[in-house]
């Protein structure tokens, strides 16, 4: 063989072994680009969780726990740092009871527990991991009425 065509075959290999290479390094990129994300959001999700928690056991009781102005001004800010935030549950606990248990009549009062819970949906950007689908990241947070 002439000089010229060892040395096109060797880079026509180069080229076909930089992209083998190429496929399997991107994808691991990608992968822990969307574990990072994965962290971000839920990070987000928990500190939604007690950023509200925190609002609500301030106020004083109103008609419909959560329903302070203070709470859902610290619910909208939530949901513009956390995407895709839906809005958030309240339960009153009545902290008497081992395990505590859901109170009968819905408004909190001093001494009572909150429990708060957020979710926000994720879904992966890798095409391969993408295939498995939305998840929901959820976070809930007790906390004592003040």
């Amino acid at each position: 063989m002439s000089r010229s065509r060892v040395g096109s075959s060797r880079r026509g290999q180069a080229l076909v072994e930089f992209s083998l290479a190429v496929i399997v390094f991107l994808a691991l990129v990608m992968g822990i680009v969307d574990f990072g994300r994965g962290i971000y959001v839920y990070n987000g999700v928990a500190q939604a969780a007690r950023e509200i928690a925190r609002a609500t056991s301030v106020q004083p009781p109103s008609a419909t726990l959560g329903g302070s102005a203070q709470t859902v001004a610290v619910i909208n800010t939530q949901k513009g740092l956390v995407p895709g935030m839906g809005n958030p549950t309240f339960t009153c606990l009545n902290p008497s009871t081992e395990p505590p248990t859901t109170k009968a009549s819905g408004t909190c009062v001093p001494g009572d527990l909150v429990r708060v819970h957020v979710a926000a949906p994720f879904s992966l950007l890798t095409p391969l991991l993408g295939q498995l689908g939305p998840f929901t990241l959820q976070a809930t947070t007790t906390i004592e009425m003040q």
